[in-house]
């Protein structure tokens, strides 16, 4: 990509004679309750260890139409400028993204790495060497859940509830703001109302989600924010994917997510009218539509994403602006400024994901001088793994964490005791790998998407026979997505944590009653999806293949014939249960899906969309959705590791083998 200034870049001010929408006007008035094209402005307590003076929350309905009042209640002033012109404050804005409970990752032989507490101790000295002029701030852009097992200390309801790990740990990090991820509803609107009511100590925005059940707007999460400090106004505008959060659960069926455009459109120029500085903190996806980066190994769906966010907003603006990204794992930036994370006047810029970086914009701002006079620069300050195998005098040693590394008192107050709460779950031993040649980690990313995996052949054979104890009984087969498939196990005494990496994501157990028809269109659809023999060589195998590819259980055997292109790719020789599919295609079967594949995969498309992931030609995929269901509420992982508990062994004996029910041609 073309470079600009490391040091510096001036926003250009382009286009402005485009703007879409006109400043608000302000309104005080007893009944402050917003109406349509309203939103309210209240004041609300900051983070106590956040850096905000004073804090406001814009609350209201950002999705209908454009805002073009804001109302105060009496006694509310609303935010203005009190610097004079020409004044000068550099903002620095500590960000992460996609933390997905990755705040401290375990290890019994390389020791522990404290990735947030390395992250508190930069925050911390970022602040204590900051000049009168500076502002330091911390900020999340969203996936603070799903991914650790940290996970577990959620729980899956009320009852087993014992904390929000990811907002306990950023409360006492000191973060002023966070948006709402796709993840975060995972375990379902009502435990993220929990997490917030009882662990997040500072707001969390999204200007589009809508429709919950559990989680209310204006009163769990809000359109936007501003806050004050040292003079400075700094608005902020919350925005979620519509692609990959999970609506149409059925425990939250009014849940949605609408247009991230549209509402960043309608609620911009109200932010920005009581603000010195915008920044949108954006859970969509660096990206536009299809795009390739982060943890995709080939083109994943993003929608509405951060160009076109970017695109929509930037010419309506006139003060500085900054998009902060999250979700689709992208590390920006890195080297400098890119010329291509400049659009319409907005820096955009996201900082990977898992902990692996702590970003930082730092901007220089000329009050009451717009975009005439701003100057930024970012960086990506790197966290160092942990590896006590390593010795001092190997060249590696420098560049990994010691002692001295992280902020100590923040590991032992905060997270040390939320280890210990999951030390006994996590550390117990649920089985042991006789073999692990099948079923190791290598060889469970290079197969996964390129043909039968013998760990993908355990884990659906194995919830077959775990059916028996299903509420309705058991099924004839099972199936899971590849991506779901995240790590392989290694020989010796197995452990509940190496399990949930193995399958890290939060899925409950959904039955379907399909005909055979209705299974040979899904095969058919899966063939599409394969890792084609001519993309294996230019593909991370590690990384995501967003296409959803299904492995599945032992009574259905198949042959897939790649042809010429995806779109020639077919199954054949289908035998279900060891009759021919042709000789049962009105017959009625029963199969478990994961709850991501049943809600239609999203931006995996098993919901009539086009097969996504690099596949050309826009083949419309098979629509699942519409299946007769049974959500049995079971957990999936838990009913594996049950079944593991049971049988005591991992092996070939146990099902952990190949056994050609998936063969490719070719």
């Amino acid at each position: 990509m073309t470079k600009i200034s490391r040091r510096q870049f001036m926003a250009s001010t382009a286009g402005m004679a485009a703007i879409a929408a006109s400043s608000p006007v302000f309104v005080t008035r007893a009944n402050a309750t917003p109406g349509a094209g309203e939103l309210q402005l209240v004041t609300t307590t900051p983070n106590p260890k956040g850096a905000f003076e004073r804090l406001f929350l814009l609350k209201g309905d950002a999705l209908s139409q454009p805002i073009t009042t804001i109302v105060t209640g009496e006694g509310i002033e609303v935010p203005e400028r009190n610097l004079k012109v020409g004044t000068r404050r550099v903002v620095r804005m500590m960000h992460f993204n996609d933390m997905h409970n990755h705040m401290t990752d375990m290890h019994s032989k390389k020791g522990d790495t404290h990735r947030m507490a390395q992250m508190v101790k930069k925050v911390k000295e970022t602040k204590a060497a900051a000049a009168d002029h500076e502002i330091v701030l911390f900020l999340s852009a969203g996936d603070d859940h799903t991914g650790s097992v940290f996970d577990e200390l959620l729980g899956w309801s009320p009852e087993e509830f014992v904390a929000d790990a990811g907002y306990r740990a950023a409360s006492a990090a000191g973060v002023d703001l966070a948006v709402l991820g796709n993840h975060e509803f995972d375990r379902g609107g009502e435990m993220l109302k929990m997490g917030i009511d009882r662990d997040a100590d500072f707001p969390v925005l999204s200007a589009n989600i809508h429709g919950s059940g559990h989680v209310h707007r204006d009163k769990d999460y809000v359109a936007a924010a501003v806050g004050e400090i040292k003079g400075l106004r700094i608005g902020f505008i919350g925005l979620t994917t519509a692609v990959d959060t999970r609506v149409g659960i059925e425990t939250d069926p009014t849940l949605n997510v609408s247009s991230p455009v549209m509402a960043a459109t309608n609620v911009y120029k109200a932010v920005e009218a009581v603000s010195d500085v915008v920044v949108v903190l954006s859970h969509c996806g660096y990206g536009r539509d299809m795009h390739a980066s982060g943890k995709a190994a080939t083109a994943r769906k993003i929608g509405e994403g951060d160009f076109a966010i970017a695109e929509a907003i930037g010419p309506m603006g006139t003060k500085p602006c900054v998009l902060i990204g999250g979700h689709s794992h992208t590390t920006l930036n890195q080297d400098g400024i890119e010329a291509d994370n400049m659009v319409d006047g907005l820096l955009l810029t996201q900082a990977s994901a898992n902990g692996k970086f702590l970003g930082e914009i730092a901007m220089s701002v000329a009050a009451g001088q717009g975009r005439d006079a701003w100057f930024s620069n970012v960086s990506l300050h790197a966290i160092k793994k942990r590896d006590d195998r390593v010795s001092v005098d190997d060249e590696k040693y420098a560049g990994l964490e010691h002692d001295g590394d992280y902020d100590a008192a923040f590991e032992t107050e905060i997270m040390a005791p939320m280890i210990a709460a999951l030390d006994e779950k996590m550390s117990e031993v649920i089985g042991d790998v006789a073999d692990d040649t099948l079923v190791n980690s290598d060889r469970t990313r290079a197969d996964r998407y390129v043909g039968e995996v013998a760990l993908a052949n355990f884990m659906n054979d194995t919830l077959v026979k775990q059916s028996g104890t299903f509420p309705g009984g058991k099924v004839d087969f099972s199936l899971f997505n590849a991506t779901g498939l995240s790590n392989g196990i290694g020989k010796g005494p197995l452990t509940f944590r190496e399990w949930f990496d193995v399958m890290p994501y939060a899925d409950l157990v959904d039955v379907a009653t399909l005909t055979g028809t209705q299974i040979r269109d899904i095969l058919n659809s899966n063939a599409k999806r394969l890792l084609r023999a001519e993309e294996v060589e230019g593909t991370d195998l590690g990384g995501f293949v967003s296409r959803g590819f299904l492995h599945f259980s032992s009574g259905i055997r198949y042959r897939i014939v790649p042809g010429a292109s995806a779109a020639e790719a077919k199954a054949v020789d289908i035998t279900l249960n060891g009759t021919p599919v042709e000789d049962v295609l009105d017959k009625e079967f029963t199969m478990v899906f994961p709850t991501y594949i049943s809600l239609g995969a999203f931006g995996e498309t098993w919901n009539g969309n086009a097969i996504g992931g690099g596949v050309d030609g826009e083949i419309v995929s098979t629509d699942v959705r519409g299946l007769p269901w049974n959500h049995t509420g079971l957990v999936y992982r838990n009913e594996v590791i049950a079944a593991i508990r049971k049988m005591g062994s991992i092996s070939e004996a146990t099902g952990a083998k190949l056994d050609g029910r998936v063969i490719v041609d070719g």
